[in-house]
């Protein structure tokens, strides 16, 4: 079975680190996905937005990784509604056990925050959500 390609959606200035950690579990040997790209530091000017759309288009699943800082990650709102735009299925995943984490400005009332746990993670990128 191919893997599901899958986009990180990510705060940058400050979840960096669990993006890496994400990245360390897509190297598992019963990792189910493969990271075909993910969020750019770039500002939102020139083409970044058309950057981003091409990236989104290759991938089956967007994994926005929410910590705590979320809400006022714009860049990561615009991927998300350019996912939605889009029609690629897409999870908001806790980047952290504890604290509160936000969810982009872009996300819909009805979206769940995922547990960030190996199994979780797997079912997820399988649909099951």
């Amino acid at each position: 079975m191919a893997k599901k390609r899958v986009f990180i959606s990510f705060d940058y200035d400050n979840d960096q680190g669990q993006k890496h950690l994400l990245v360390g579990q897509a190297k598992l040997p019963d990792s189910p996905f493969e990271l075909a790209d993910w969020s750019s530091k770039e500002h939102l000017t020139g083409d970044w937005k058309a950057k981003i759309k091409a990236k989104l288009a290759y991938v089956d699943v967007v994994c926005v990784l929410c910590g705590k800082n979320m809400a006022t990650a714009t860049g990561v709102a615009h991927e998300l509604s350019m996912a939605k735009e889009l029609g690629k299925e897409y999870f908001l995943l806790a980047a952290y056990s504890e604290g509160n984490m936000s969810r982009p400005s872009s996300a819909s009332a009805t979206d769940k925050m995922y547990k960030w746990n190996w199994e979780n993670l797997k079912a997820l990128i399988g649909g099951g959500r």
